[in-house]
């Protein structure tokens, strides 16, 4: 049986992973750790794995926010690394984000990120990712493997970020803009199954899970629609208009720019991308 301590108790990737993994319970035993008490008291000694989820990210990335956010997603992080090291855990997996390479492409452009794609972060909320992943990766040796995860866009039942805003969105409008793009998304369910990957086989290194499929916005927003039973109209109509405030709004690039992984750079010898991108919409949907 492996031993696992998720270190960020309520989080919606760690609950996830735990609701999850409850199918397996003769084969593993998950427990959670809230990082906001007093947690270096916790003794991590029984633990194979530590899976730490503790981190800001949906929060607007404010200029007096910005000690917090390397408190929080740099140097807790580090330091629950080294406290797992010292106590003879020998896996730590972090989640990190796509958000370590910087924004989406602008309307019209594509971003294709390969595994010789440099990180350059433009806020401080991918700089703290960033500088946490090269702190936890310095303390790797042949006994502690580090496993960073850099996952696109996640959703699911119950997310955060942009997912439920335009699902809100597709429920409201008969009508949405048709633009070209594409981007790499991850379903919650999926990345669970590529978590569990990483723990059955003792994996070390910097992986990119996404989904199979690349998703286009517009394509998005109407099979959201589609699941409640809505007709939505596309149209190219509002294209100008939007590709001339695409230089002046930034959240417009973000919303309908691209920003995919090549596909090579997510594939496994072993299959975790076991729910499709229509399905996922549905079971997010609670349809």
């Amino acid at each position: 049986m492996k031993h696992i301590l998720i270190t960020g108790k309520d989080s919606y990737i760690g609950t996830s992973f735990e609701r999850w993994m409850s199918q397996w319970q003769n084969d593993y035993q998950i427990d959670t750790l809230d990082t906001k008490g007093d947690w270096q008291t916790h003794d991590f000694s029984p633990y194979d794995v530590v899976f730490h989820v503790a981190g800001i990210a949906h929060v607007d990335a404010k200029a007096d926010m910005e000690t917090l956010y390397y408190q929080v997603n740099r140097d807790l992080t580090i330091e629950a690394a080294k406290k797992a090291k010292a106590e003879g855990v020998k896996q730590f997996i972090f989640m990190s984000s796509i958000i370590v390479y910087g924004d989406s492409s602008k309307l019209g452009e594509k971003r294709v990120i390969t595994k010789d794609t440099i990180p350059t972060p433009t806020n401080f909320y991918g700089n703290s990712k960033l500088q946490a992943e090269q702190g936890i990766l310095s303390l790797q040796d042949e006994h502690f493997n580090v496993v960073i995860l850099r996952p696109p866009m996640i959703y699911g039942k119950g997310s955060k970020g942009n997912y439920p805003k335009l699902a809100r969105l597709a429920q409201k409008t008969p009508i949405f803009p048709d633009i070209e793009n594409e981007r790499s998304m991850l379903y919650i369910e999926n990345l669970c199954a590529f978590i569990r990957l990483m723990i059955d086989n003792e994996t070390r290194g910097i992986f990119f899970p996404q989904n199979k499929e690349y998703v286009k916005t517009t394509e998005l927003v109407k099979t959201i629609a589609e699941v409640y039973g809505k007709k939505m109209r596309l149209t190219k109509a509002f294209n100008p208009l939007i590709r001339w405030g695409s230089k002046k709004v930034l959240v417009i690039n973000k919303v309908f720019g691209s920003l995919v992984y090549e596909k090579e750079i997510s594939e496994l010898n072993y299959d975790y991308q076991i729910i499709n991108f229509k399905l996922s919409v549905k079971k997010t949907e609670g349809i």
